[in-house]
This record gives structure tokens, sequence and C-alpha cells, in this order.
């Protein structure tokens, strides 16, 4: 069993996702900064300087503190229950960017698999004008109805 697990897991097919995942996870941290530290702050600034990610409706006031709370750790911290929709919008963004990456890049493997021109197989055979039957093509009579070539 343990052969057969080992064969498994070193298959090439399972390497290249394991990679992938990573390289994946990876990206993701990046969006997920590039959202929030490039993306978000400009729009928020166009927006009236609106931090999306402190935008929360409470729900429900926290039983250490009442509100009104200023941040959403403030609220959390007070044990309040919110709705945190500006979270959700920065999850948003970060999703479409990444969707929009995966689809820049697979448009690009596809543009260049119709670059590479495929080699032509080298022609070994030809068709005998009489009988139409494949034979060498440096044939000078035809092994199947004996014609001369």
């Amino acid at each position: 069993m343990f052969k057969e697990f080992k064969d498994f897991a070193l298959k090439g097919n399972v390497l290249d996702m394991a990679v992938g995942i990573i390289i994946g996870a990876a990206f993701g941290t990046i969006v997920q900064s590039l959202v929030k530290d490039v993306i978000m702050p400009p729009i928020g600034l166009l927006l009236g300087e609106v931090d999306f990610s402190e935008l929360f409706i409470v729900l429900k006031e926290g039983v250490k503190n009442a509100g009104p709370y200023t941040t959403l750790k403030d609220a959390a911290s007070a044990g309040a229950v919110t709705l945190n929709y500006g979270l959700f919008i920065n999850n948003i963004v970060s999703f479409l960017i990444v969707a929009f990456a995966v689809f820049l890049i697979v448009k690009g493997f596809q543009q260049l698999k119709k670059k590479e021109v495929p080699v032509a197989a080298e022609v070994t055979t030809k068709d005998c004008p009489y009988c139409l039957s494949k034979i060498p093509i440096k044939a000078t009579k035809c092994a199947h109805c004996t014609s001369a070539l």
C-alpha cells in the first residue's frame, strides 16, 4: 500500500497540482495586498475618504460597550454583531482581479499554442495511380497490382 501511495504521490500531475496550489496561494496573498493597499485607498479617496474595510452595519449592540462604534475592531471587541459589507466589497474586487489575471494567463497560453507550427511528418508513402494502394515513395512497381510506375 505504501508503494502504491508513493507511485501516486510522485506522479507528475500530482506534483504539478501541488506546485500550482502553492503558487496560487502566494498569488492570492499578492492580490489581497494589491486590493487592500493599492486599489481601494484611491477609490475610497475618490468617494470621500471612505475606507471600505471599515464599512459595517451594527445588527446587535455589544454586551461590553454600547455603540456607536467608529471602527470594526471596536465593534468586535465590544462583542457587537456586525454586517461587514465593506470587507465583502474588497473581496469582490479581489476576485475580479484574480479572475482577470487568470483570463490573461489562459489567453496567453492559447496564443502560444496557436503560434506553434506543427512539424510536418516526413512523407514515406504514395498512392498507386492504378489501384490506389499505399506504396513506398521510391517504389517503381506496385506490390498490390504489379503495375509499373
